[in-house]
């Protein structure tokens, strides 16, 4: 039986009709095909738009490997300029896909690095062989890219019970976030060339050793057969900078802000697709009180914070050093104090539940975090109603008087 499905692989990735036993130790070694038969000129084009692409993707290519590509262009031939073109590339990537005439996908596991960063992105290529010269999209998948949260219906069209909730369980599995990079200069659809890289950013919401599966097709049933467009990865997943922050306020006492994160490409963190309470998907922003830290890569940021309109918003640009620790210290200013002309802020129409909050793992949003939100954005009441949906589990809550957190 092995035999055979070994023999199967090298039909498939060496385009042969029988198998010699050296290509079968080739294949059986998961070796990215090396593609024959490309044309030197559009194969020149497209791979001097994917170093620019990564450049853009704030991982450039090393200077070493864009000598060696300048190197590779002015080769003679075609098979010359494709053979050290993939020599320079392969080694970069994650994954090989082969696009057999029949455009069905098989995906051969690449011999990168396969390292992560907690909270943060890592740029890796795709090698694309499409023997069948199609133009489709490349897509990837994978069940540890499945949501975190769902959220709530209202009304709810079925009983909970049969709505595919999400469970606590599920959520150490769910760890992967990915990206297909097919922004200008890279081109959204596949070329049509036989030999073609894509870019993949994948983000890691954990540290230490994690298992993911990545699949790729190109449309629905385009999958092989035998789990062959699927590839197990163990990820080493480095731990990210833990940035404690200092929250001072305008006259020197440790309070709660709101912080809007983002990297040189406009990302932000933590990653939205990842986060649970108190941290919710649909902010941008996260609130965090003297003290706290919040963790993120090494690198350049900006950081936008808040802490509602009383006070004067501030922007600034912090490098995150590659350290296991680093402090920031964030000073407020006030441009008015409201409270003491005897205004107070207030918002008195909070959900615990319904609207945008979180269905499962958790039915709403839990006081804890909702204090600090209302501490996050200065208010001095908070109401926090609740309607419909959750009711048995929100209620508890609920206590006829004034919080206890308050």
């Amino acid at each position: 039986m092995r035999l055979v499905v070994h023999v199967t692989v090298c039909l498939l990735v060496a385009l042969a009709v029988t198998a010699s036993s050296t290509e079968l130790q080739q294949c059986t070694a998961q070796q990215l095909v090396v593609v024959k038969g490309v044309e030197k000129q559009p194969l020149i084009s497209a791979t001097k738009r994917l170093v620019e692409s990564m450049e853009s993707a704030g991982s450039p290519l090393s200077p070493a490997i864009i000598a060696t590509l300048e190197t590779a262009y002015l080769k003679k031939t075609d098979d010359e300029v494709s053979s050290a073109i993939q020599a320079a590339l392969d080694p970069l990537c994650i994954a090989g896909v082969d696009i057999n005439a029949e455009s069905r996908v098989m995906v051969t596991s690449g011999d990168c690095p396969k390292n992560l960063i907690e909270s943060g992105w890592r740029t890796f290529l795709v090698k694309v062989h499409n023997q069948a010269e199609i133009t489709p999209v490349l897509k990837c998948e994978s069940p540890n890219a499945a949501p975190v949260y769902q959220q709530g219906e209202w009304p709810r069209e079925r009983p909970k019970s049969k709505q595919k909730l999400v469970d606590a369980e599920d959520l150490p599995d769910r760890f992967l976030t990915f990206s297909m990079l097919d922004r200008p200069p890279v081109q959204r659809r596949l070329s049509g060339l036989k030999l073609e890289y894509r870019i993949l950013l994948l983000y890691s919401r954990d540290r230490g050793k994690r298992e993911g599966t990545l699949s790729f097709h190109v449309g629905a049933g385009t999958q092989d057969i035998g789990f062959r467009h699927a590839i197990p990865v163990l990820f080493d997943c480095r731990p990210a900078v833990n940035v404690k922050l200092n929250v001072q306020d305008f006259d020197g006492q440790p309070t709660t802000c709101g912080l809007v994160i983002k990297d040189q490409q406009e990302r932000v963190y933590p990653h939205q697709s990842r986060r649970l309470a108190p941290d919710f998907f649909f902010h941008q922003q996260i609130y965090r009180a003297d003290g706290e830290s919040v963790a993120l890569p090494p690198g350049k940021y900006s950081v936008d914070v808040s802490r509602g309109p009383e006070y004067m918003p501030l922007n600034f640009e912090v490098v995150i050093p590659d350290e296991a620790q680093f402090e920031l210290t964030i000073k407020l200013k006030r441009w008015i104090h409201l409270a003491k002309l005897n205004w107070w802020s207030g918002d008195h129409h909070i959900h615990a539940a319904g609207c945008s909050h979180y269905d499962s793992p958790t039915e709403g949003v839990g006081p804890k975090a909702m204090m600090r939100h209302i501490l996050g954005e200065n208010l001095n009441v908070g109401n926090v109603l609740s309607w419909g949906p959750y009711w048995y589990s929100q209620k508890r809550f609920f206590e006829g008087d004034i919080s206890k957190l308050s």
